[in-house]
């Protein structure tokens, strides 16, 4: 930890790179990949007056779906086209994210049968809420706990009501959705702290409570996020992805949908013995091959065909080391995998910076991506952007204006294929 004399230090010296840093070329679109506005909706305001070019809103419980959408609505962006204006061609800016996240999975019950841990036709609704929250949560959850918990709901109406907002956001992804071992739920709201909780946070969240010792057990988070994946892959969406230790078990949740569809990778020596133009070795499924830059560049796009995978999946906040990334970049994988770094998580403490240097080397340039992760619209977002493209810039050792072009290009890539 750094004395406040340090710190004090290292301000000033922020402060002197800040002022002698070459002008932010906003007028090149700066996109954020991934945010929470509508965590604090008094902030919504804060849109229209911000440098940002796009701001990608994620959904991650059931206070926001709604939320999401009608936010949405008013500054959505319908197309490439539209997506490619400049700020001063257009004041629409948000990309709309309709996901369930990790840390609220447990409100599910998975209602496949043979699966469900939730009989809804019971005439003991209480009994069967307490064997859900016991067989989803670890360790067993006292009765107190549970009973201040909500009633649980079928995951099958989640997914049907997601599919309905996705029909109505063209450009939509699917996001926040994920795996996460570390968080806890926190504690149950006392009578006496009703009151005193912040009007301007979207309910639903933390809310500054503390945590309790209970977690959702990984099988069942699973679950839940194959769920979504597979309605991902089935409409073709994009999908913003959380992943806090449990980067194994991520992987090998993404590679189970994908078993069965893996591309050739054909070797260079055995490409060497084909004639030029003779055979096209790319997959007919990949999305990164040459055969698909050459269709992309003829404004040809071959009609979606449902799958059991997303086909692009961004890694929101990527906090892996270089090793897991490169695992990743198997070409056999039929996926498109994407990195998004933020100020907040990826360079939250000094001891963070050399891990994330090692990363941005590591991480292809085509497939990087930046954002915020706050929950607050407005000039810190800003901020905290801006410095994430010069951070990235400097170890990629871009020029901004190149910086700011590749990930923006990137970003589009990303939501439209």
């Amino acid at each position: 930890m750094c004395s406040p004399t340090g710190e004090k230090s290292q301000s000033r010296e922020h402060a002197a790179e800040e002022q002698h840093a070459e002008p932010f070329p906003w007028h090149l679109g700066a996109v954020d990949a991934h945010c929470h506005v509508t965590d604090t909706i008094a902030s919504v305001a804060s849109i229209a007056d911000m440098k940002t070019r796009v701001l990608t809103i994620m959904a991650t419980r059931s206070q926001d779906q709604d939320l999401v959408s009608s936010v949405a609505a008013q500054q959505k962006i319908q197309s490439r086209a539209e997506l490619c204006e400049s700020p001063v061609e257009s004041s629409d800016k948000i990309v709309p994210a309709f996901g369930w996240h990790p840390w609220f999975s447990h409100q599910f019950y998975n209602d496949t049968p043979g699966k469900s841990t939730y009989d809804a036709s019971s005439n003991n609704l209480e009994e069967e809420k307490s064997k859900h929250y016991t067989g989803v949560l670890s360790p067993k959850p006292s009765p107190d706990f549970i009973a201040a918990l909500p009633t649980p709901k079928p995951l099958s109406t989640f997914i049907t009501e997601t599919r309905s907002r996705l029909a109505a956001n063209a450009v939509a992804l699917i996001g926040e959705i994920g795996l996460d071992k570390a968080f806890r739920l926190p504690q149950e709201w006392n009578q006496g702290e009703e009151p005193e909780r912040d009007q301007s946070i979207t309910p639903g969240g933390r809310e500054g409570r503390l945590l309790s010792p209970y977690h959702v057990k990984m099988s069942h988070q699973v679950q839940i996020l194959e769920a979504q994946l597979r309605l991902a892959g089935d409409l073709g969406r994009a999908v913003s992805v959380h992943g806090v230790q449990a980067h194994g078990v991520l992987f090998d949740t993404l590679a189970s949908l994908w078993k069965g569809h893996e591309k050739e990778v054909i070797s260079r020596r055995k490409q060497r013995l084909v004639a030029e133009g003779a055979e096209d070795f790319s997959s007919s499924d990949d999305e990164s091959d040459d055969g698909f830059q050459r269709k992309r560049d003829q404004g040809i796009k071959k009609p979606y065909k449902p799958k059991s995978f997303p086909p692009r999946v961004c890694l929101h906040s990527f906090s892996g080391p270089p090793q897991i990334l490169k695992q990743y970049l198997n070409p056999a994988i039929p996926i498109r995998i994407y990195f998004s770094f933020s100020m907040v998580v990826n360079l939250s403490s000094p001891g963070l910076e050399t891990k994330f240097v090692d990363v941005i080397k590591a991480c292809p340039d085509d497939l990087l991506l930046v954002e915020s992760d706050l929950h607050t619209a407005g000039e810190e977002m800003d901020q905290l952007l801006e410095q994430m493209y010069r951070k990235v810039c400097s170890i990629k050792k871009w020029t901004l204006d190149e910086g700011l072009q590749k990930i923006r290009k990137n970003y589009e890539d990303f939501i439209f294929g």
